[in-house]
């Protein structure tokens, strides 16, 4: 199973998010957060989330960038607790029991979305608010076409199948 993690290129997420995510920690897209947003919610810092920031599992930060990798079983499970514990904590779900299914279901919708991609791919999220509510639209940049050798978080991209 694979899932993605914040990656850093240089500070400017820093500057640009409100909170930003810690390189390395497991993310979702988040896009429950903006759920009820309008166009009057979105200015400065928040805007960016909104327009361009997957959801940090740890930290509840948000980044530009994440790169797939793969994910033990045992570290869903602890994952599903983090996200369930931050729906009761921030959106007042009356239980980690009763959150446990929504924050499965979150993941599982991240491990879908990261399925078709080779290790060290780099997705972004693009969201927009429509008429019928926040739209998500997702780009991927291959390993190879980046020039990500040096930021390669799991795996080796001298694997096979693999040309430089």
């Amino acid at each position: 199973m694979k899932l993605a993690r914040a990656i850093h290129f240089d500070e400017s997420d820093m500057r640009v998010f409100a909170s930003p995510a810690r390189t390395g920690e497991w993310c979702i897209s988040g896009g429950f957060e903006f759920s009820d947003w309008t166009e009057a919610d979105l200015a400065g810092k928040a805007r960016q989330a909104f327009s361009n920031g997957w959801f940090g599992l740890e930290t509840g930060g948000r980044v530009t960038f994440v790169a797939v990798t793969q994910v033990e079983p045992a570290e869903i499970e602890t994952l599903t607790d983090l996200l369930a514990r931050h729906f009761v904590t921030y959106y007042g779900a009356p239980s980690v029991d009763a959150a446990r299914p929504v924050a499965a279901e979150e993941l599982a919708q991240m491990a879908d979305l990261c399925a078709d991609f080779d290790p060290n791919t780099l997705l972004t999220v693009a969201r927009e608010l429509t008429a019928s509510g926040v739209r998500e639209a997702y780009r991927s940049i291959e390993p190879d076409a980046a020039g990500l050798e040096q930021f390669a978080i799991h795996g080796d991209l001298d694997e096979p199948g693999h040309s430089h």
